[in-house]
């Protein structure tokens, strides 16, 4: 196991910053998740610490070693790539085998170790395929073997799972967290959905435009976001923003519910809303209900999330009474969009 530390770590493409002087450190085995939206720098910074791109400035440390101008092959890394680079001529023995084959091992050591590593992620029964006589999830596995067979001391992945469909993405996110926590290896893992970052991170840093946005736990960042990008990004639907005098009032759709389901908590630690509901979408395990509120600001849009178990009948046209407890409200700076620790009410 080995960290991973970046000091004022800077790319210039054209005269823009795609990543913003960054100061970044990992925890040794921490699975550490970079989540932003398409451009926001991610996938750049994950390149300039495995080596395959040259910082404008800045520094990069693996194990407390500075390694900014060495190659890859010195860095003790592995990546995998959204398209898993497997070579079409080889066969899945030969593809996993190709690193180890490249330093010169020995065959028999060769075979013992792409035996382990395919044991590792069941996939011992295809060795003999080749890449295209396999599934999406399988092709996954093979890439990240061949990854895992040089024992790196660092594992970055690049959107691995992007190419699979919605219910594999599931099961092969269970799979890559069960490994990683089974070998230790400190992981940084480049992402755009949010529910792979806060499925599988010990911590999530949060990127836009090429900066830092906030790093913490997944429930932290979720619960507690630093500004109201962080905010509105994370989240399905994302968190409700108002304007509130001279600053921002946000909640979270799931927190805004009808004024019978908040029935237990004391009058003083609610704040209630006319909800003038335009239209219920029926999700099956909850439902979505769109609408408006007023309530000491201009109307604003807002969403509700309300649980499947909750009977509570509501349907579009009409105004209901809905409350957010106060604990549950969050308020942000209108200029800056940084959170703050204000609370007018």
């Amino acid at each position: 196991m080995a960290q991973v530390e970046t000091k004022g770590l800077t790319k210039l493409f054209g005269g823009v910053n795609a990543v913003d002087n960054i100061d970044l450190m990992t925890q040794e085995g921490e699975f550490l998740v970079l989540l932003g939206p398409s451009g926001c720098g991610k996938t750049t910074l994950l390149r300039m610490i495995a080596g395959l791109e040259e910082p404008t400035s800045g520094e990069v440390l693996i194990g407390g070693r500075v390694v900014t101008n060495q190659p890859p092959r010195v860095r003790n890394i592995a990546m995998v790539f959204q398209s898993y680079a497997l070579y079409p001529h080889m066969t899945v023995f030969k593809n996993i085998a190709f690193p180890l084959q490249t330093r010169g091992m020995k065959k028999d050591d060769v075979r013992k170790k792409v035996e382990w590593a395919a044991g590792m992620f069941g996939i011992g029964k295809l060795l003999d395929r080749k890449p295209r006589e396999l599934s999406g999830g399988e092709r996954q596995r093979v890439a990240i073997a061949r990854a895992m067979v040089r024992n790196p001391s660092i594992f970055l992945l690049d959107e691995p799972l992007s190419n699979l469909d919605a219910k594999l993405r599931t099961s092969a996110r269970e799979e890559l967290q069960q490994f990683q926590k089974r070998v230790g290896i400190t992981t940084l893992y480049v992402t755009h959905d949010q529910v792979e970052a806060m499925g599988l991170g010990d911590r999530i840093v949060v990127m836009n435009k090429g900066r830092v946005r906030q790093i913490g736990v997944p429930r932290e960042v979720y619960q507690k976001p630093a500004d109201t990008f962080v905010a509105s990004f994370l989240g399905s639907p994302p968190m409700n923003l108002i304007e509130w005098g001279h600053l921002l009032m946000g909640f979270r759709p799931e927190h805004f519910l009808p004024v019978e389901v908040k029935a237990s908590n004391a009058e003083s630690n609610v704040v209630r809303f006319e909800f003038e509901v335009t239209w219920v979408e029926d999700l099956g395990s909850d439902r979505l209900v769109y609408g408006d509120i007023g309530h000491q600001c201009a109307h604003r849009h807002v969403i509700s999330k309300i649980p499947a178990n909750v009977g509570v009948f509501i349907e579009g046209g009409k105004t209901y009474s809905f409350a957010v407890a106060r604990e549950d409200l969050r308020f942000f700076d209108r200029e800056t969009g940084l959170h703050t620790d204000t609370t007018p009410l």
